[in-house]
Parts: C-alpha cells; structure tokens; sequence
C-alpha cells in the first residue's frame, strides 16, 4: 500500500504550486460570493462609481493578489504532510472542496 501511496506522490510532486495555486481559486470560486456580499453591504451608502470602482479593485487585484500571496502558505502546509501522505491528502482535499461546492449548490 506505501508503493501505492509513493507513486501517487510521485506523479503530484511536480505540481504543488499549480495544486496550492487551485487549492486557493476553488475556495474563492466557493466562498466569494460570501466576500462580495459583505462588500456590497458596506459600500450601500456610496454613489454608483465609488462602488463599481471597489468592485472592480476588489476582484481584479484583491483576489488576485490573494491568490498570489496564499498559494505559497498552501505549498508549504502539503509539503509539512509526511511524503507518503502527501498523494491522498491532496486528492482528499479535492474531494473536500467538491463536497463543500455542493453543499454550497455550485455543483
């Protein structure tokens, strides 16, 4: 079962930031509806262009930036899993955004 377990590791090893990198994108695909509303509420008093404008910074350079600045964290948190698990905890953690997805009804 280990040869099993390294195999996969082997085949994914390559790919960790591109995995982080998704990892970070699936969570805000999820959950940024969940940041656009609490953005839209706080920008209900302000003219149209202030918060086409915000609207506008907060999903071209806020999530990218995000997704910049959080990927490495996710590269280091699958590279702290011992190497054996490192394979089945990333396909784990794909299952785990699938099922959030649908529970959240995107699926």
């Amino acid at each position: 079962m280990h040869d099993v377990l390294y195999k996969l590791t082997q085949w994914l090893q390559p790919y960790y930031s591109e995995v982080a990198m998704t990892f970070v994108a699936t969570l805000l695909v999820v959950y940024g509806d969940v940041v656009n509303k609490h953005i839209k509420r706080m920008l209900v008093p302000y003219p149209f262009v202030v918060r086409t404008l915000v609207f506008v910074l907060v999903c071209a350079f806020g999530y990218g930036a995000f997704i910049l600045f959080v990927t490495p964290f996710f590269r280091q948190l699958i590279l702290m899993i011992p190497s054996v698990y490192q394979g089945i905890s990333i396909v784990s953690v794909f299952l785990l955004l699938g099922y959030m997805a649908e529970r959240r009804r995107y699926i």
